[in-house]
């Protein structure tokens, strides 16, 4: 089939080429010239057969909004138009309203698998109509992990791929899978911290790695946590600053609002606000208040703006 694909970014051109070793047709457009087939949402629209599906990869919020607005006005009845990107789920219900006044079919795609995804497939989950959804099947087929095949070499159905409901179900659900990887993340650079805290354990990298066989808390992310120790074993190259991309905030207030429990997402979200600040405010008033009632010496920085300076209690 032809697949209309808007943004080649990191994900959106290794995408591109996953469906194009399919066998199937990709026609990308980006509003930056390099790699792009044609130079206009125009364009793209008139390079496709109808009916028609084009798959939008922009950054989620304005952009997304913007482009698939302008698909909308371009676009016949019969056509898909999908959002693979992060959008908030609540998005979804807006445009799949806004499409269909116009005959424009609308599936949601979470889709997972990062930088990874050309050679390891990407998982996906999809929200919208089954009709919309079969329209745009045969490009998930392309994009999805090869399946595994059980004992007796019978290819297992649903790996990789899910229906997960209608319009929004997709978004969602890569909300909350994008929610539980906050909180991996953050308990295994919590283990990473306190090896490397201690004097007794000499190789720490060596300890992560020794992780990913065997062992119940093995996953693809512990993997990546050994790669990246392997190329700056004390990770002195980076900073310990962490941006959310709105997935974590946006569970947690669905949390709250389902009276649902969260407190490792929650807690992995406040600490990347942690990561954030150079000298916290909150923590210094906790010292301040240590000082106070306790008498516990505080640290000041000198007048010259150097290291902060232990201040022993008057």
């Amino acid at each position: 089939m032809q697949l209309g694909l808007v943004g080649l970014g990191k994900m959106g051109s290794n995408m591109a080429e996953r469906v194009r070793r399919a066998g199937h047709e990709v026609i990308g457009y980006d509003r930056a010239p390099g790699g792009r087939d044609v130079d206009s949402l125009q364009g793209l629209v008139d390079a496709l057969e109808a009916p028609r599906v084009v798959w939008v990869m922009v950054p989620a919020g304005d952009p997304t909004r913007a482009t698939v607005r302008q698909l909308g006005e371009l676009l016949s009845p019969g056509d898909v138009v999908v959002d693979g990107g992060n959008s908030k789920f609540t998005e979804d219900k807006v445009h799949a309203e806004e499409l269909a006044e116009k005959g424009i079919g609308y599936v949601d795609a979470g889709v997972s698998g990062g930088v990874w995804g050309l050679q390891n497939g990407y998982a996906l989950m999809v929200g919208g109509s089954a009709e919309d959804v079969a329209k745009v099947q045969p490009v998930f087929d392309a994009l999805k992990p090869p399946a595994p095949h059980d004992e007796q070499g019978n290819e297992m159905p649903g790996v990789g791929f899910v229906h997960a409901g209608p319009v929004g179900a997709g978004h969602f659900s890569k909300m909350v899978h994008n929610g539980i990887e906050y909180a991996m993340m953050q308990a295994y650079g919590e283990g990473y911290e306190l090896l490397a805290a201690v004097d007794l354990v000499e190789d720490v990298p060596g300890v992560i790695a020794s992780w990913t066989q065997g062992t119940v808390i093995r996953s693809w992310l512990l993997d990546l946590l050994v790669k990246a120790l392997q190329e700056d074993p004390g990770l002195d190259k980076i900073t310990g600053y962490a941006e959310d991309s709105g997935e974590g905030r946006w569970t947690v207030e669905q949390a709250i609002e389902h009276a649902v429990p969260m407190p490792a997402i929650s807690a992995s979200l406040f600490a990347r606000f942690a990561s954030r600040q150079d000298d916290s405010p909150t923590m210094k008033a906790v010292a301040a208040l240590r000082n106070q009632f306790g008498g516990h010496a505080v640290h000041s920085v000198d007048t010259r703006g150097n290291n902060p300076v232990a201040e022993k209690p008057a």
